[in-house]
Formats: structure tokens, C-alpha cells, sequence
């Protein structure tokens, strides 16, 4: 898939037997998924989305505007990863950054790199960066204290309790580092 498009939804099972599917947001508002006209999948096919009910029921429609017209169509397309342009997306705030700008970024400690990161996990109790080779960094500030978004790489500090551990870490939220 391209790196200017970003996840946003994956579609999950049918609902019902008129075509509807559950998609899983990952949006902080799933009901934004509605305002953008086009999604893109995997096979770049494009589709748009009506929310129909509540706990993430909705009406995918095809690029001339049919929805799904059956169950049979909507298993067909379970699983469907559902993307939209970078572009389309609001900056985030100071601070915070979409998974997708943090992925492919080059991770260095002490001028040695690391290896890029190849994943953002968050289960709840704060995020952290997976580096290619399994090596696991809690995105905190006093972990990942700089990040340079234009030249796509970020400064690692690991705590003494990881850092000569093979990517044995609990992942934090990124928050500014105590006074």
C-alpha cells in the first residue's frame, strides 16, 4: 500500500442480511469515516460509507454508489482494510502523531540506529514503538525525546531496565518527562 494513505477502518462481520457490515474505526470519531467521499482498500478499490445504527453498523457502497446488496457481499469483504489520503487528514497537535508518520522512521540511541520502527502498538496502557528486530520502546517523552518528522528519523533513550533486553518492554503512553 502507498505510505501517503492511512488506515482508518477495517471492515468486520456482516450485520444482518441486507448487506451491512460492522467496521471497526480507528478514528478518535468513527462517525468522521462519513466525510470522506472516497475510502481506498488494499486492491485500490474505492468506497464510501454510511453509518446505519449504532455500535459501528454501516453501508459500504462501490465506486458508482451501490451498496452491498446481500450478506453474501458483505462476507466478501470482511477483513477489508479501508485507507484515505494523508492529505486528507487534520494535522495533529503538537505532541501527538499519527501512527502511520511514526512507521518506517530510523530509531537511533547514541548515534547508533536501531532500526526503524515497524509498528506503533497501544493495548491501553500507552503506546509503544516495535523496531524491526522485535526491539519493543515505550513512546514517552523521556524515551523517544526527538522526533524529526522531515528527515523521518527519532532519538531513542531506553530506560536500564530494557536497553540490554532483547525488545522485553512495557510500552507507555507518550508523555512530557517529569520536572
Amino acid at each position: 500500500m502507498s505510505p501517503d494513505l492511512v488506515l482508518i477502518g477495517v471492515v468486520g462481520k456482516p450485520h444482518g442480511v441486507r448487506g451491512l457490515v460492522r467496521v471497526h474505526a480507528y478514528a478518535q470519531d468513527p462517525m468522521s469515516l462519513e466525510m470522506y467521499e472516497t475510502l481506498l482498500d488494499d486492491q485500490g478499490r474505492q468506497w464510501s460509507l454510511r453509518w446505519r445504527g449504532a455500535d459501528g453498523v454501516a453501508e459500504l457502497s462501490d465506486a458508482k454508489g451501490r451498496p452491498l446488496a446481500d450478506r453474501t457481499q458483505a462476507q466478501e469483504v470482511v477483513n477489508t482494510r479501508l485507507y484515505v489520503p494523508r492529505s486528507a487528514l487534520p494535522e495533529p497537535e503538537e505532541e501527538e502523531f499519527y501512527h502511520a508518520d511514526l512507521i518506517g522512521m530510523e530509531a537511533f540511541e547514541n548515534s547508533l540506529s536501531l532500526g526503524r520502527v515497524a509498528m506503533v502498538h497501544d493495548y491501553g496502557g500507552g503506546a509503544s514503538l516495535e523496531l524491526a528486530g522485535g526491539v519493543l520502546v515505550p513512546f514517552t517523552k523521556a524515551c523517544v525525546p526527538r522526533i524529526d518528522l522531515e528527515a523521518r528519523t527519532l532519538q531513542v533513550c531506553r530506560p536500564d531496565e530494557i536497553s540490554g533486553e532483547e525488545g522485553q518492554g512495557v510500552g507507555r503512553k507518550r508523555e512530557p518527562a517529569a520536572p
